[in-house]
């Protein structure tokens, strides 16, 4: 299993990484840690380049298969020529790296003054520019609510709030009001689950990486709303730069 150590800190750009498996007609490798994040939980993969032994590859894809985490590697930056074994450098793309993480805690804020607002989220994908997170909702003046849902979470935003990452018992986790705001989707079934708490503002089970405080993120600005059926809204925003 590689350790994804981007869990740990968010803002960890490079690390030293050992190659625990090859697929050569794939161009990607397996390492035995990993400052990327793989593509998951409706966020992107991070990009960057594992070197070794004066070669640079660019890392154009990272994705879990099976439970094991691939590093796919551009071709056109030299034939693969890694080993099991061997000693890497991992390096990410911070710059994509921190808009992600920006827009991934500002989705939490948005989509938790939504869901008391009566919205379901029932998904997201999360963009460098722009966010998509759409809702059910049965309210009858859906637009009126967004509007307000979007500066409530503005106003969360102008405060320093840090963020807590911690675990707890998943049957203890599932115990809390709006610990899953996804809607119809449970967490993995393991015995503990990662929960990531924006203190006075939202608490849930969550497997991406995150700003250390709110201060960070800048204000939303709902960019369209698209009608996706009677009760469905897809909605995108974007972030000012703080």
């Amino acid at each position: 299993m590689t350790k994804l150590l981007c869990l740990d800190d968010s803002y960890l750009t490079v690390c030293s990484a050992k190659v625990t498996a090859v697929d050569a007609a794939a161009n990607r490798v397996q390492l035995d840690q990993t400052v990327f994040y793989p593509t998951g939980g409706g966020v992107p993969c991070d990009f960057g380049t594992l070197s070794a032994n004066g070669t640079a590859w660019k890392v154009t894809d990272v994705h879990k298969k099976d439970g094991a985490v691939w590093h796919v590697l551009d071709s056109a930056f030299g034939p693969l020529g890694l080993k099991v074994g061997e000693a890497v450098s991992a390096k990410i793309d911070w710059d994509r790296r921190y808009k992600l993480i920006r827009m991934h805690t500002a989705t939490h804020v948005f989509a938790s003054m939504m869901h008391n607002r009566g919205f379901g989220i029932t998904g997201n994908q999360i963009g460098t520019d722009q966010t998509r997170v759409d809702f059910n909702c049965e309210t009858g003046a859906e637009k009126e609510a967004l509007e307000a849902g979007v500066v409530a979470a503005n106003e969360q935003l102008k405060q320093s709030v840090e963020l807590k990452v911690y675990s707890l018992p998943r049957d203890e986790a599932l115990k809390m009001p709006g610990m899953v705001k996804l809607a119809n989707v449970l967490p993995p079934a393991v015995t503990e689950l990662r929960i990531v708490e924006i203190p006075g503002i939202d608490t849930q089970a969550d497997g991406g990486c995150h700003v250390k405080n709110v201060n960070e993120i800048g204000q939303i600005k709902l960019e369209r709303v698209e009608n996706k059926g009677a009760k469905n809204k897809r909605v995108y925003f974007s972030l000012a730069t703080p």
